[in-house]
């Protein structure tokens, strides 16, 4: 479209029942058991995911602690707890198809499942407004 005054943009999944942080992180709460991934935006970035690694299963970390890390075609990241908790669970699917996380960033590419320390830490999270008005 030669001379074309329209931008093109594309709409990024801002779940509203999720949190966010600003280092790309989203979190579902369910009681005191937190779901972890990371964001449609994020996994955009990063391109096509290889590889994701997470060695902390069973392991107390703080809030933005290094939990693993998750390697694209050009670059590899850390992870970071978007609240402090302990790991209990690890996406088994990742270990086999690490691009989960680029289909389904929200639901099947989950990266941990945490044990809520301090449930207070939550309100200190980014509302999906905020998180959109982040990324921009």
């Amino acid at each position: 479209m030669r001379n074309s005054k329209f931008k093109t943009s594309t709409i990024m999944n801002v779940p509203e029942n999720l949190k966010y942080t600003k280092d790309h992180e989203w979190i579902l709460v369910d009681g005191d058991i937190a779901t972890v991934g990371i964001t449609e935006f994020a996994q955009g970035e990063l391109g096509d995911i290889v590889f994701v690694e997470i060695e902390t299963e069973d392991e107390e970390l703080d809030k933005e602690e290094v939990f693993g890390t998750i390697e694209a075609v050009k670059t590899v990241s850390d992870l970071y707890m978007p609240i402090t908790g302990k790991v209990l669970e690890v996406n088994p699917n990742l270990e086999d198809q690490p691009d989960l996380v680029n289909k389904e960033p929200f639901d099947g590419g989950w990266m941990i499942k945490i044990q809520v320390a301090d449930a207070s830490e939550i309100d200190g999270l980014l509302s999906a407004d905020q998180y959109k008005e982040l990324i921009g």
